[in-house]
């Protein structure tokens, strides 16, 4: 027996290493089997000529092709081939069908997207579309349609994860419907003041409408500009999650961007210099993709020649140049979204008063699959004049409208078809400021804050959008919908929208903050950012009257915390006889207020800030209302500190009447407590980005719980700079501080010089199948404010190729 068991032990381990042998072949060869043919020829049925695909360095492709038609059948080709899942889950997210693939866990969003209906208005859009237009979704799904055709079995790894739980399908074939629904997602992310509106209503539900403009105070005056009944508190419980917090670009809080130019007059080149990085959701596949779209030769039948980043669902570019100017973009962040109440009929609940008589609502039914379910879910979705109701009892008892609760109706521009597809198309051929400000008149939603740049040396802003003019109120608060007061009365129209051309000032500078003062005669917005991103970027445009390409690369890396210049003051000056206190109070004299990540002041101040805002607001507002307000309560905060005896620093649960600075040596006191357990007692080893990490998750499959999983779509956590105040805004919540949760997706910078020494970065890498070499490339060049060349001329594209794909018809 002693002579055998190390031959059967030897026997086993043989077999067993067989076996992981095995295990590791078939796992990669699953991994690769989606990675996409890049180099040789591949034929393309429905092509009318060959078409050169040229991959870069960074697997940034550059398309050549002598038509329309062949030009974007190939983008939504390539789309396909690197970014098939995103955009199977983008097109299902947006037409609330991801209940098929990830069963229960998925149906509130489903049911709250087909109540709010984002599909049935993008199928009205396409009648509002030419034939020109129409035919470039149509040759853009070709293309997806292509390569689903011939990929079948090996479209994604995620494809194969869900096959392994049991969820198999085929994909459907890709329509034009399913590029305008996704433009209605990325609208509901980027377009209204939904959430601020509920969280009005619930400050003033819970302590009077005195206390809303303080929790929430409106624009504060010297800040940079760019140029109600009250609802039952059972009413808003009846809202949706959904209304609140979905976000398919990522989380609400921390969504922005930055973008300037600035003219000849202020530049070493004397040409202007255009950056943008738009703020949005951190996620695993980049939201971004970049690609070069080049017809050869340009003519009226297909005059594109424009680089940039695209959006994997939607031919075109978003963001980026063509031969002549160069344009970026941020959230303008209008009022285009109300909530009206409505009274219902006590006699039937299918109809509602408006001005004194009884109207009918439209009802649709809407049938949601649900894998692993026999029977479908059904949403009957009710629609008044002023849009669907969005707190519906779903699956419930409709007679609850009988006692009392309010329902609650949506009104959003994006509801109405629009023709951003139109002036996506438009913008792209613009060869001067008068075109881009034609095409610009054809973007209705989201609004955003344009800037402009050409050859010529000409800068400019421009505000699009459909905003609405009110014949009463300001769309902060939900109204009546009963009166008729409060109705939608028009729209502002495009040539009193906000724009700038050549400004004597020699640059323009957006982040968000209000686009216009108090003498604007149209309302645009109460929500704007508090204005901190866009003082610090003034500031460094104004210190430099010779700015360069990689003055502005400094600049998009900036994190200086401006709001902790205006909170600091009133702690530093308190004495203390704490020696941890003492001691962290000297980091804070210290700090030059750079939120870097082995900065320690920084992990101090703001783990500082949030328990301050605890400590002020807590005690009022209580837990779910301080979670959904805490941004907004750090800017009231500020507003507040200079009156030390303002009532909102008592405690209301303690006998005392506490002032600002007990608050404020107690709030420090909170701040050591926790960082001594999170980070060790010694306090020179806090580091801000121990705390303040990036983890780039996969959305479907990257919170699956399931580790291996995880491990193998998500990549992180990494340590950043910045945070939420600073030009380098790498968001957290501050109510589930500090992991980021929305940062600079990408960072653009256009020379209009040499369109040549332009350069961009997005956040994780071109690719989505996970260990492709581009699937994480750009992670580690985008967290240290790196760049790659924004490539132009062939002769560019082509000496930085790394693999060339012919297609052919």
């Amino acid at each position: 027996m002693s002579i055998r068991i190390p031959r059967v032990l030897g026997i086993t381990v043989s077999v067993l290493l067989i076996l992981l042998i095995l295990v590791g072949i078939i796992g990669v060869v699953l991994v690769r089997r989606p990675f996409p043919q890049t180099k040789g020829t591949l034929r393309l049925p429905g092509l009318l000529e060959q078409v050169d695909v040229f991959r870069d360095s960074y697997g940034v492709p550059h398309i050549y092709a002598a038509n329309a038609h062949d030009l974007f059948m190939a983008q939504g080709f390539v789309h396909a081939q690197d970014r098939f899942w995103q955009m199977e889950f983008w097109r299902r997210s947006g037409s609330g069908t991801l209940s098929e693939i990830l069963g229960p866990s998925a149906l509130d969003s489903d049911r709250f997207i087909r109540t709010v209906g984002w599909h049935r208005t993008a199928a009205q859009e396409l009648e509002l579309y030419n034939e020109v237009e129409l035919d470039v979704l149509d040759a853009y799904a070709e293309g997806v349609n292509a390569y689903i055709e011939q990929n079948s079995g090996r479209l994604g790894l995620e494809f194969t994860v869900l096959g392994l739980t049991g969820v198999s399908f085929d994909p459907e074939p890709w329509t034009p419907l399913n590029t305008l629904t996704y433009a209605k997602l990325m609208a509901w992310d980027l377009g209204g003041n939904r959430s601020a509106e509920l969280t009005r209503a619930q400050i003033a539900a819970r302590l009077g409408t005195e206390s809303v403009n303080e929790l929430m105070p409106p624009y504060q005056d010297g800040f940079p500009t760019i140029i109600a009944d009250a609802v039952h508190e059972a009413s808003l419980a009846a809202v949706p999650e959904d209304a609140f917090d979905l976000n398919f670009l990522g989380f609400g809080e921390g969504i922005g961007s930055n973008n300037w130019v600035i003219s000849g007059e202020r530049t070493e080149s004397g040409k202007p210099i255009l950056a943008d990085d738009t703020h949005l959701g951190i996620q695993m596949p980049s939201i971004w993709y970049e690609v070069g779209l080049h017809c050869e030769p340009i003519g009226p039948e297909c005059p594109f020649n424009v680089v940039g980043f695209s959006f994997a669902s939607s031919p075109g570019v978003i963001i980026g140049h063509n031969d002549h100017i160069a344009w970026g973009v941020t959230n303008l962040g209008p009022d285009v979204q109300d909530l009206f109440i409505e009274k219902i009929n006590p006699e039937d609940p299918n109809q509602y008063e408006f001005k004194g008589r009884w109207e009918d609502m439209e009802v649709i039914r809407e049938e949601i699959t649900v894998a692993g379910q026999d029977d479908a879910e059904v949403v009957n979705v009710r629609i008044t004049r002023h849009g669907p109701i969005i707190n519906d009892v779903i699956g419930g008892v409709e007679e609850e409208w009988s006692y009392g609760w309010q329902p609650l109706a949506f009104s959003w521009t994006a509801l109405q078809p629009g023709t951003l597809f139109k002036s996506i198309l438009m913008i792209n051929t613009a060869s001067n400021w008068d075109e881009f400000r034609a095409a610009l008149s054809y973007w209705d939603v989201p609004s955003q804050n344009f800037v402009y740049a050409d050859v010529e040396g000409n800068i400019g802003y421009q505000a699009p959008g459909r905003i609405p003019i009110r014949a009463a109120g300001d769309g902060t608060m939900p109204v009546p919908g009963w009166t008729g007061a409060y109705e939608w009365v028009g729209f502002i129209p495009f040539d009193s929208l906000p724009r700038a051309f050549n400004p004597a000032a020699g640059y323009i500078a957006t982040a968000n903050n209000a686009v216009v003062g108090t003498d604007y005669p149209y309302f645009i917005s109460a929500d704007w950012a508090e204005g901190y991103r866009a003082r610090r970027i003034v500031e460094m445009i104004e210190a430099d009257e010779s700015i360069t390409v990689e003055d502005v690369m400094t600049m998009h890396g900036d994190n200086v915390v401006v709001y902790a210049q205006d909170i600091l003051p009133f702690l530093l000056q308190l004495p203390t006889t704490d020696p941890k206190q003492a001691q962290a109070l000297d980091y804070l004299r210290d700090w030059d207020f750079n939120a870097e990540r082995e900065s320690v002041p920084a992990a101090i101040f703001e783990s500082l800030r949030i328990h301050l805002v605890d400590r002020v607001y807590g005690d009022e507002l209580g837990e779910q209302l301080l979670r959904r307000s805490r941004s907004d309560l750090s800017v009231a905060l500020s507003r507040i500190l200079p009156e030390a005896e303002n009532h909102w620093f008592d405690d209301v649960t303690t006998p005392e009447v506490e002032s600002r600075d007990e608050i404020l040596l107690l709030a420090l006191g909170d701040t050591i407590d926790e960082l001594s357990e999170t980070l060790g007692e010694d306090m020179s080893s806090w580091k801000w980005g121990d705390l303040h990490t990036a983890t780039f998750r996969n959305q479907s499959l990257g919170s699956s719980g399931i580790g291996i999983i995880e491990a193998i779509f998500n990549r992180g956590p990494v340590a950043v700079d910045g945070t939420g105040g600073a030009v380098n805004a790498t968001s957290f919540s501050m109510s589930d501080p500090y992991t980021v949760i929305a940062v600079p997706s990408q960072r653009q910078i256009v020379d209009l010089e040499y369109f040549e020494r332009s350069l961009t970065m997005h956040t994780t890498g071109q690719s989505g199948h996970p260990f492709h070499r581009h699937y994480d490339d750009m992670i580690d060049p985008w967290r240290n404010i790196q760049y790659h060349p924004m490539l132009w001329t062939r002769g560019q594209v082509e000496a930085d190729a790394e693999a060339q794909l012919t297609l052919t018809p």
